[in-house]
């Protein structure tokens, strides 16, 4: 099945059928600048960031362009994927819970899916089909229609993570879920040149005693970890996706003293650097 594309002035939304015939290019670098939302059936496998997912039900999930996916088995009924740049939606000027930098992409859990409800489907499925119908279509305003679809299935998806996600994180009211998003969203940008869990609370503009605290009551053992554990995740992407040496990744990641680097990532990854990129390397 040929993919849907529109493209304007730099902004570019594509919509492509998930089939057992297209993992291999959906597979491949050729979507990775793209923010991505997978729609897939129950029974599916992937793995997002080294972390596998097996669907239960049909689920969407929402990958952002700095992210590592890859799509392991689908079951006989197809998937679809939307892909679309930043210039396209993205900017600041939209909302912020269903941004690309809302909770959906990049949060600290790492949970960047939501399980579709039996009376939610007609909704996800109609909604697809109007964005293929408005690829199809030649009327006006095709593109703000595509990105209106667009917004509803990511507010839709939204308020599913939430139903889904949020008790048994803690997020209680609006204020945590807030706090939370502006957090990710910090380290997400800093976390190359910030390490400190004080960096962030200078950044937020609370104690640091303040910042563990809220932080303790999402369930987050040692607030320290989210930002380490960002770290060792970009340092295991640069290790499977780069020719960078440890010493230059290490560097990369605001680390001075390359053995500390190393010291970090052995604890964290419960192997060496050296031993993670061989054993990635083995597996392709």
């Amino acid at each position: 099945m040929t993919p849907y594309v529109l493209e304007s002035n730099h902004k570019k939304i594509g919509l492509e059928f998930i089939t057992d015939k297209s993992l291999t290019q959906l597979n491949s670098d050729k979507y990775k600048s793209f923010i991505k939302i997978l729609y897939l059936t129950k029974n599916a496998s992937l793995t997002i960031d080294y972390k596998k997912f097996t669907t239960s039900t049909n689920s969407l999930f929402f990958i952002n362009s700095n992210q590592h996916f890859q799509i392991h088995s689908i079951t006989e009924d197809s998937g679809v994927m939307l892909f679309y740049n930043r210039d396209f939606y993205c900017v600041q000027i939209h909302d912020n819970e269903v941004s690309c930098d809302g909770l959906l992409f990049n949060n600290i859990f790492e949970i960047p899916v939501v399980e579709i409800p039996d009376n939610l489907q007609p909704f996800i499925s109609a909604t697809i089909d109007n964005i293929k119908e408005e690829f199809n279509g030649d009327q006006s305003s095709r593109e703000e229609m595509i990105r209106t679809y667009l917004k509803q299935i990511i507010i839709k998806a939204t308020r599913l993570w939430k139903q889904q996600h949020a008790d048994q994180n803690n997020l209680s009211t609006s204020y945590d879920a807030d706090f939370f998003r502006n957090f990710s969203r910090l380290v997400e940008v800093h976390f190359k040149e910030k390490h400190g869990l004080a960096d962030y609370a200078d950044l937020l503009m609370v104690t640091p005693k303040t910042l563990n605290k809220k932080l303790s009551k999402l369930h987050v053992k040692n607030p320290n970890d989210i930002i380490k554990n960002r770290i060792i995740l970009e340092a295991k992407r640069l290790l499977s996706f780069s020719t960078m040496s440890i010493k230059e990744i290490a560097y990369h990641l605001g680390y001075d003293d390359p053995a500390y680097f190393n010291r970090l990532f052995t604890n964290k990854a419960k192997a060496t650097p050296a031993s993670f990129r061989k054993q990635y390397q083995q597996e392709l």
